[in-house]
This record gives structure tokens, C-alpha cells and sequence, in this order.
């Protein structure tokens, strides 16, 4: 069993949202503390509101294990609270729907707390990552934790990154590393962060999402936008752009033009002020290359 750094050295990544949703292929956490926070908090039809920007429609609770939305290319997504809160993944897909080309089928497993070798170091439980790997079918398995700008956290960040790609590299999945963001106090730690991300997926020939790059790019071009949430997590904004970052890269196509409001397939609605979208798509556009 790899062995997971110790708490004092990670990146925290637990929800502290005031009726935070999850989406309905997440299982439920390992810690019960936690555990019952979160469902609580699903348990309650919410409209989140971060003015100008809206998020309407609730998520439906939590169920026994992952399961895949839609059909299309398959991509598997791994990670914590910053995948899973304000349901990137779904958001990604409903971007990829807008755009009227290829189709995403998506699945999430993630629990909050979690860095990728405590993914791994579960095996092959059912509804876990590898055992969802093992499965099959997947162009790409996006791989997140935190900002992993410390060097305990880079090392295993590299080392869960090798480990899983070598499951992928049985049925040809392409590792596809989520760069996450530092949190608000430690915006200084963006360069390391994104250096880390890029490391793994140089290791094995993967890909990188460059997510903090496009928050990086988006305030920029405007300094006052409102990316976190709670310090933490993504705010609706943040979450549409990193959704656009990822869904650029997986798409291989420009996210310049998509629409300001999208219908997640968990009957969602996400809306970004048309104004704010653009320069969000242009930030990821610069991120990406595309």
C-alpha cells in the first residue's frame, strides 16, 4: 500500500459549503463526520445564487456507487470536493452538448479529503476508482487533488499518477491530470501547483488540464472576477471555467462562443452573465491553446 502524506502536509479539501451539492455519482465519503455533513446538506433542494451569476435547479442526492451519464466519449473523473462540488464533470458534458459536436458520457468518483493515493490505496473495492478503471471503455480518467504546490504533495501526486496509469495503460485510457488551484491565502502558490500537475502528466505521457492556468489567464484580463467560492472551492464562476478549460482540451476545440447557460444532465441549470462568460472563454482559450 502507498503510503498517503501526512494531513498536516495536504491541501485540505473538504466541503465548508453552506448547502454545497453534490452530484448523484459521487459515493458517499470514508470519514462519517463528514459523510453526514455533506448528505445533509444534498438532502436540500438549493438555488445557488453568486450575483451576477446563478446556479438553478437542485442535484438529486447520492446514491451506492458512481454511474455513468449519457453516452459519447467516455471520460472518468477522480478526485475531491473541487471536482465534485458544483459538478464539473456535469457541467463539462452540458458544454460539450451546447457545442453540438462529440458527446460526453461522464462518471465521477470522489469523496471529500481525498488525494489520489488514497484513491488508490483502496484497490479494487466496487465503486472505487481502480475498480471503475478496470471496467473499461474510457478515452480519458482525469486525475484531481489539491493544489499540491508542497513537495510531499508532488511526490505522491507523481507517484498515485504513475500508479493509475498504469491501470489505464491496460485498457488505453489516456491520463488526463485536472491542474487545481491554490486556495485564496495562497495565490502565490498557483506556478507550483500548475508545475506539479505538469510533472505527472509528463510522467506518463498524459495530458494536462490546465485549469489553474486559466484562472491565472482569467484575472488577468480582469482582476475582480469571483472564481472562489469559500476560499476553497470554486465559485460558480470558477467551476464554468474550469469546465471550459477541460472541456476545450478533451474536445480539442476552442470554448470561444459556447453559451453562458447550460442544462446539466442532473437538471441543473448553470448560467454566467454573458459579459463575465467571455472573458472566461477567453481566459480558457489562452490556458489551452485552443
Amino acid at each position: 500500500m502507498a503510503t498517503r502524506p501526512p494531513r498536516s502536509a495536504r491541501e485540505n479539501s473538504r466541503s465548508s459549503l453552506s448547502g454545497a451539492t453534490r452530484p448523484s455519482i459521487v459515493a458517499p465519503g470514508p470519514l462519517q463526520a463528514q459523510t453526514e455533513r455533506v448528505f445533509d446538506s444534498v438532502k436540500r433542494c438549493t438555488v445557488r445564487l453568486v450575483l451576477p451569476l446563478a446556479v438553478a435547479g437542485c442535484l438529486s442526492s447520492a446514491v451506492s456507487g458512481p454511474q455513468l451519464s449519457g453516452t459519447g466519449t467516455p471520460v472518468l473523473f477522480i478526485g475531491n470536493s473541487l471536482t465534485y462540488v458544483n459538478d464539473v464533470p456535469g457541467i463539462v458534458q452540458a458544454l460539450a452538448d451546447s457545442a453540438g459536436g462529440t458527446p460526453l458520457a461522464v462518471e465521477t468518483v470522489a469523496f471529500p479529503d481525498y488525494a489520489l493515493i488514497d484513491h488508490w490505496n483502496e484497490g479494487l473495492v466496487a465503486g472505487r476508482a481502480r475498480a471503475e478503471i478496470a471496467k473499461g471503455g474510457w478515452k480519458f480518467v482525469v486525475l484531481q487533488q489539491g493544489p499540491t504546490s508542497v513537495g510531499v504533495n508532488r511526490d505522491t501526486l507523481r507517484l498515485a499518477t504513475k500508479l493509475f496509469a498504469q491501470d489505464m495503460g491496460k485498457i488505453g485510457a489516456t491520463p488526463a491530470l485536472f491542474s487545481a488551484w491554490p486556495t485564496i491565502d495562497r495565490r502565490q502558490d498557483f506556478p507550483r501547483s500548475i508545475e506539479s500537475y505538469t510533472l505527472a502528466a509528463s510522467d506518463v505521457n498524459g495530458v494536462v488540464l490546465p485549469v489553474a492556468a486559466a484562472w491565472l489567464a482569467a484575472w488577468r484580463r480582469d482582476s475582480t472576477l469571483a472564481l472562489y467560492s469559500d476560499g476553497l472551492h470554486a465559485s460558480v464562476a470558477g467551476s464554468y471555467l474550469s469546465a471550459l478549460a477541460i472541456y476545450a482540451v478533451i474536445e480539442r476545440h476552442t470554448p470561444v462562443g459556447l453559451p453562458s447557460r447550460v442544462r446539466l444532465r442532473s437538471g441543473a441549470t448553470l448560467f454566467v452573465e454573458p459579459t463575465v462568460a467571455a472573458v472566461l472563454q477567453a481566459a480558457a482559450a489562452e490556458a489551452t491553446g485552443w
